[in-house]
């Protein structure tokens, strides 16, 4: 069958016994062949070797020419059926006919009445199947209607596309830190050769709603592309746009200085010179009448001279009417203060403070550990949850449901009798206490941090108060709260769109930030907030920094990176990363090479906290001390914001049980008691890291890295540099926490168009040490107990 539909579908003419000639797939063979016998020549239009054939007729032997084409579809296997997709052949048939219909007297298949693409048709094996199609006819022209051409008249001449930096188009802001310098680019577009000016024009936060544009000058790139910076002298929301325009006296100017350089006549271009200005002068600048009057005086060749100065350039851009003009739509830039992208986090449970296993720790206890957090270089103190902490399902150890009295619980279990969300548990102390606590932090240099955990344990007086802010099941009860394979059997959810929940709860939940702030706190860990509405933050975090624009929020968000990233764009000032599950070179790499040269690069800045009460990483656990080194290098080498959580820095490792990445004994359910000079701790190691990273700022930031090579899978190098080179660093991490790992790492000359065999001045930021190198390759060896190098390049003198 597959051999008689192929003669019939290239119009070869075939025999066949009468005996065989009966069958009704013959006989649509015969119907088809009848209709194709005196069609044009057979033009292919699948590749060759594909397992269906499709063949397009036409009346013609150019089915461009013809007034009805057939397309004809065979499955070339004889032994099974195919299924076949239109879409791989229909844009071939040139798109000036109807949609091809089945051939009358044909059915191909149920349901398809036509072939349309991504609609799937199922051929039988060696089946032929005919669809017919008509030319579109060309219809009747309309008349032009003047009134749209006068329309088209007004449309912009000029086009502006691709500013960069913009999120979403300008829909979010640019994130930025207060006193940057925002490098702003733009293609500007337009017909013909007439000189262009482009001007970067921008307000800062008090010019806001206001008429009032600063203004510069862009510059040509090349190819379109027009550059130019503005300052971000201080904290808070920003705005710039490009204004573009055709440049009449740049024009002017340009043919005039071309001709006379070329010897051509120029008294008519110098005539044409002068009405510019008086038309300039027309339109009330006065200041042009003096120029004029040295213009009628002067002869031919000093009024050619005046034309061409720089004086008479600068007296008419200041004139200029700007015609054609056209002003972008307005990007937003949010300039957070240096905290917001730069920062050294160190992570406590107040209660286990005390250093004492029988006795609950208070924020006194803390504020004996303040010299101790500070000395390693810290300056952020963060704290999980410190409100009353719920009794119904408490947790007991390592997540049990079984507690005894003496059980603490989880302090994400939020809320009891005695509070909730803007209360303090009683067992740390009082708010008088917190407030202490804050002010010896600050006289120490540790800013404090607190957690912003929406949910609430069974015993929130708002379960009792805000009945209509929770989904109440059938039987009255509540669904406890699942992020699996976790299950928070101690804590509900509210419900962002419960019948009483907008605008009350919401109201509620800024208000409980607000009174945070009003407390002197600034920094807002948000768990879980890819699980809350994206409205609800958008709205949020913009009411709360237009009372205190140095708040900043970090997303506790393990989530899909799309989630992630929305977060990031409405509001989110940082954000916990995949670091955590990064640990090769390629993983690395491909991750903050998608960090910063991504669309996230303009709104999410990463925090790489290396572990957290929930994830006690598997590179982590139950291994060496090098493998804590490993990471902490890492995070404070690639990201401006790096985090620990206690217990880390003396190298605790210790999990639950095989497969999890949770930590035995985790705090999160009971006090514990730390030695802080347990022996083979890596304190000397972070101190040295986080002073390396106060010292450099092209450590401050996730950006300006490049990765280098190093012929080994196990080293990581990479070189940290600040836009003018001023500060660049130069790092190599082994990844291996084992064994000895040696490569030949290439130096990074050309960055510095330096010629291959020139000397780098190296200084050795771990060692304390100073030395050249010359040429681009070196060998470099690291050990388990020293598995990273840092050095600071300058070229030699």
């Amino acid at each position: 069958m597959r051999t008689l539909s192929f003669a019939v579908a290239e119009g070869i003419g075939w025999i066949l016994p009468a005996s065989l000639a009966q069958t009704a797939d013959l006989a649509a063979l015969s119907h088809i062949a009848t209709h194709l016998a005196d069609l044009g020549a057979p033009r292919m239009l699948s590749a060759p070797g594909q397992p269906v054939s499709a063949i397009l007729r036409g009346n013609t032997d150019d089915p461009r020419n013809s007034h009805d084409a057939t397309l004809l579809v065979l499955n070339m296997h004889s032994d099974r059926t195919v299924s076949w997709d239109p879409a791989s052949v229909l844009p071939a048939t040139g798109g000036a006919f109807s949609p091809f219909a089945p051939l009358d007297g044909t059915d191909p298949s149920p349901g398809h009445d036509k072939l349309v693409p991504g609609h799937i048709l199922t051929l039988a094996p060696g089946a032929l199947h005919a669809f017919r199609a008509t030319r579109l006819g060309k219809g009747t022209p309309l008349p032009l209607d003047s009134d749209f051409a006068v329309r088209a008249g007004h449309w912009p001449r000029l086009a502006l596309e691709a500013p960069t930096p913009a999120v979403d188009g300008g829909l979010f802001p640019v994130k930025r830190t207060a006193g940057e310098l925002v490098d702003v680019e733009i293609d500007v577009i337009g017909d013909g050769h007439d000189v262009l000016a482009v001007a970067l024009q921008w307000q800062g936060p008090s010019e806001a709603l206001s008429e009032t544009w600063q203004e510069a000058p862009m510059r040509l790139l090349g190819n379109d592309r027009w550059q130019a910076s503005f300052p971000l002298e201080t904290r808070g929301m920003h705005l710039y746009r490009v204004e573009a325009w055709r440049d009449v006296w740049g024009t002017f100017h340009h043919e005039l200085a071309a001709k006379h350089n070329a010897g051509v006549p120029t008294s008519l271009e110098i005539l044409e010179g002068i009405g510019h200005i008086r038309d300039a002068a027309a339109r009330g600048h006065t200041t042009l009448d003096t120029l004029l009057a040295s213009l009628d005086a002067a002869d031919e060749d000093a009024r050619r001279s005046i034309l061409l100065s720089d004086d008479v350039a600068l007296l008419m851009h200041a004139a200029d009417a700007r015609p054609f003009s056209i002003v972008s739509a307005e990007i937003p830039v949010d300039a957070e203060r240096t905290g917001a992208g730069f920062a050294s986090w160190y992570e406590v449970f107040p209660r286990s403070m005390a250093d004492d296993p029988t006795r609950h720790g208070t924020f006194r206890d803390v504020e004996r550990h303040l010299p101790r957090v500070r000395a390693m270089g810290f300056d952020v103190l963060y704290f999980p949850p410190i409100h009353p902490i719920g009794s119904t399902n408490r947790k007991g150890p390592n997540n049990t449901l079984t507690p005894g009295p003496q059980d603490v619980g989880s302090p994400y279990a939020v809320g009891a009798a005695d509070g909730g969300h803007d209360g303090i548990h009683a067992e740390l102390g009082t708010l008088a206490d917190f407030l202490h606590l804050r002010e010896a932090a600050e006289a120490h240099g540790l800013e404090l941090a607190l957690d912003f955990a929406i949910q609430c344990s069974p015993d929130h007086p708002w379960l009792r108060d805000h009945k209509d802010w929770f989904d109440w099941r059938p039987d009255g009860t509540i669904r406890y709260a699942e992020n699996p394979p976790k299950k928070y059997q101690d804590i509900v959810n509210v419900d962002f769109y419960a019948g009483g929940s907008v605008p009350d709860l919401w109201l509620a939940l800024a208000n409980v930030v607000l009174f945070w702030c009003e407390q002197g706190i600034r920094l807002f860990r948000v768990d879980n907030p890819h699980t809350k509405p994206f409205p609800f933050w958008q709205w949020m975090i913009g009411e709360v920094r237009a009372r205190y624009p140095d708040a900043a929020f970090l997303a506790e968000a393990f989530t899909r990176p799309k989630v992630m990233n929305r977060l990031g764009k409405v509001g989110f000032s940082q954000s916990y990363t995949y670091f955590t599950w990064r640990n090769t070179k390629v993983e690395l790499t491909e991750y903050l090479t998608q960090l910063t040269t991504e669309a996230p690069r303009d709104f999410f800045r990463p925090h790489f906290f290396v572990n957290t009460p929930d994830i006690n990483p598997a590179f982590l656990q139950d291994t060496t001390r090098g493998a804590f080194l490993i990471r902490a290098a890492a995070a404070a080498t690639l990201s401006g914001l790096w985090g620990v959580y206690n217990g880390f820095e003396l190298c605790e490792g210790t999990k639950l049980a095989p497969g999890k990445e949770e930590y035995l004994d985790s705090e999160k359910f009971q006090i514990r008691t730390w030695d802080w000079d347990r022996p083979g701790n890596i304190v000397a190691e972070i101190t040295r890291l986080n002073a390396i990273r106060n010292q450099n700022p092209a450590l401050r930031t996730h950006h300006g890295i490049s990765f280098l090579p190093a012929a080994n899978d196990a080293i990581l190098f990479f070189e940290k540099a600040t836009s003018d080179r001023s500060n660049t660093i130069l790092v190599a991490i082994s990844l291996d926490p084992n064994h000895v790992q040696q490569a030949r790492i290439e130096l990074p000359l050309w960055k510095w168009a330096l010629p291959e065999q020139a000397t780098l001045e190296l200084e050795d930021l771990v060692g304390d040490s100073r030395f050249t190198l010359s040429g681009k390759y070196h060998d470099i060896t690291l050990t388990p107990e020293q598995p990273y190098l840092i050095w600071r390049a300058t070229p030699a003198s």
